[in-house]
């Protein structure tokens, strides 16, 4: 199979070696999403729960962009710097994805690029 680069100017720019996503057949492979302002390449002003919704903003427009959305993730990996904003993550998500939920992980971690509260990545089946 061939592999097919993902790319959109409506999420931020890879700021690393790596592309926004990753197609092989109809699976789509998303890479990690923090909540930064795609025209800006700068990071969301506000709470937790405000970087929440843009990282949900940017996974939107790259799963778009691979013609497909949201509903189309079945893996949604979720990194928290710090797990008790995890009640903000099921709240939001909520306004973004409808049952049947994908399969989920949250991870605790010391610390994200660009000091970013949450980052998610994710595998979409088309």
């Amino acid at each position: 199979m061939t592999k097919e680069i993902i790319s959109t100017d409506k999420a931020p720019q890879a700021i690393g070696t790596y592309s926004q996503a990753v197609k092989i057949g109809t699976t789509v492979y998303l890479s990690g999403q923090i909540p930064l302002v795609p025209e800006t390449m700068e990071m969301v002003d506000g709470d937790i729960k405000k970087q929440i919704h843009r990282v949900f903003k940017n996974l939107l427009a790259v799963t778009n962009a691979a013609g497909g959305d949201l509903s189309d993730i079945v893996k949604l990996n979720i990194f928290l710097t710090d797990l008790s904003n995890f009640p903000q993550v099921n709240e939001v998500m909520a306004e973004y994805f409808q049952q049947p939920y994908p399969a989920r992980a949250a991870i605790g971690v010391s610390a994200l690029p660009k000091d970013a509260g949450v980052e998610m990545d994710g595998v979409m089946e088309l």
